[in-house]
């Protein structure tokens, strides 16, 4: 009986130790909700960049024989549609274009051509149906109806959908955003400036110098001062938006000459140092190269800025083979890094178009901006509808003159 009480006795021990044992280790895990779920492993996330394409084109203007040729008699309204027909089909695929609307929309019915531009309202309609987002509205042609044709354009404008820069209504608007347009250009964020050189002479009225912007303090005389102040306070401004790009489109050079002058290479350089990241510009109705160039900026930091120094025209009734009537659409390609935040220019292409003039034909089929790869292969292949054998003849010689001033690597052809 000893025996057996004393075995129960052990057999209780042991199961009392073990209990305690199994109590002491649950008592120092941790406490785990039944529905928590563990955290995932960090793992670097690299997003892909951001690609875009800017397009940019010259002068949009409208001589006499081009309002002409808008003029739809049956209606008694106007439409320059056809005339942008071919440049549309690459326009409209960019993710923002832009342009320079060098003339000005001041009412009819007495509509006029130069010196002192006045176009019917339906070239807006039309610029804005063939693909351009923005058109910049600093030249000197600005003032050529006087103050309302400066403001009434911009009603024009803001009727049909076309953003601008570089005339405004007032000093509040102007100095509002320092006249400074930003735009979506596919998801990469751009700052757009413009200024002219002046105003074919005239001057704005003292209680009005917000309405264009303009680089040159002496714009009515010598036009050699430039205003630092103000362009420089208005980069500035860009800067502290901290946009992704800059753009600056500007009015500047000697007419109808290839080449730029020193003073655009010292504005360009300038406003490169000053944040620029392109200089786009306009005016002398010829096409004039494009480079890049390397600056350091006031923050102290090396870049590359881009500039070309003008487009030509893109729609227009000057005549001069092939200068005058030669142009390009510009194809810039904008990369973003979204893990850096850094944007750079990594492709630049262009496009070469001819003014086509065809007076035998009726109005509406007269102007035509053509692409002259298109215009030559059709020719060559029997399938043209516009081009007949002189106007084969001046389309070569004009993609000859392009390639002479703009280098034949950047055709996309070429590509």
């Amino acid at each position: 009986m000893k025996r057996f009480l004393s075995l129960l006795f052990i057999v209780l021990l042991l199961l009392l130790t073990f209990a305690g044992c199994g109590k002491k280790q649950l008592s120092n895990a941790p406490s785990v909700p039944a529905d928590a779920t563990l955290p995932p492993e960090e793992v670097e996330v690299t997003e892909a960049p951001i690609v875009s394409h800017l397009m940019v084109a010259g002068d949009i203007m409208s001589h006499v024989p081009m309002i002409k040729d808008a003029y739809v008699a049956s209606t008694g309204k106007y439409d320059y549609n056809h005339m942008m027909t071919e440049p549309a089909q690459q326009l409209q695929k960019a993710d923002y274009a832009v342009g320079n609307m060098e003339t000005v929309f001041g009412g009819g019915p007495n509509y006029t051509g130069f010196p002192n531009f006045n176009s019917p309202d339906a070239l807006a309609v039309a610029a804005k149906n063939a693909g351009f987002d923005l058109v910049s509205t600093a030249n000197n042609h600005t003032r050529d109806q006087g103050m309302d044709g400066i403001f009434r354009t911009l009603d024009v404008l803001d009727k049909v959908g076309l953003a601008h820069v570089g005339t405004y209504r007032s000093a509040t608007v102007r100095d509002g955003n320092s006249g400074i347009y930003v735009a979506d250009v596919g998801g990469i964020s751009t700052a757009f400036l413009c200024y002219t050189y002046g105003l074919n002479g005239y001057s704005l009225p003292a209680d009005m110098k917000f309405a264009v912007n303009i680089f040159n303090k002496d714009y009515t005389t010598t036009l050699r001062e430039f205003d630092y102040d103000l362009i420089d306070a208005d980069m500035a401004a860009a800067r502290a938006l901290e946009t992704d790009l800059i753009a600056v489109m500007i009015h500047w050079g000697v007419e109808y000459q290839t080449t730029p002058n020193e003073y655009q290479k010292t504005i360009a350089k300038h406003l490169m140092e000053q944040g620029a990241d392109m200089v786009l510009g306009g005016h002398p109705h010829v096409l004039q190269p494009y480079e890049r160039i390397k600056v350091t900026d006031v923050d102290g930091n090396t870049k590359n800025g881009f500039v070309i120094y003008s487009f030509g025209n893109f729609i227009s009734n000057q005549m001069d083979e092939p200068a005058t009537k030669s142009t390009i659409i510009l194809d810039l390609e904008l990369t973003k890094n979204p893990n850096n935040g850094k944007t750079k220019i990594t492709d630049i292409r262009y496009t070469p178009y001819y003014m086509l003039h065809r007076d035998d034909l009726p109005a509406g089929q007269r102007r035509m901006l053509v692409d002259m790869h298109k215009s030559i292969r059709e020719y060559e292949a029997g399938t043209s509808k516009y081009v007949g054998p002189n106007s084969y003849q001046r389309i070569k010689n004009a993609l000859d003159f392009v390639h002479r001033i703009m280098g034949a690597e950047g055709d996309k052809a070429s590509k």
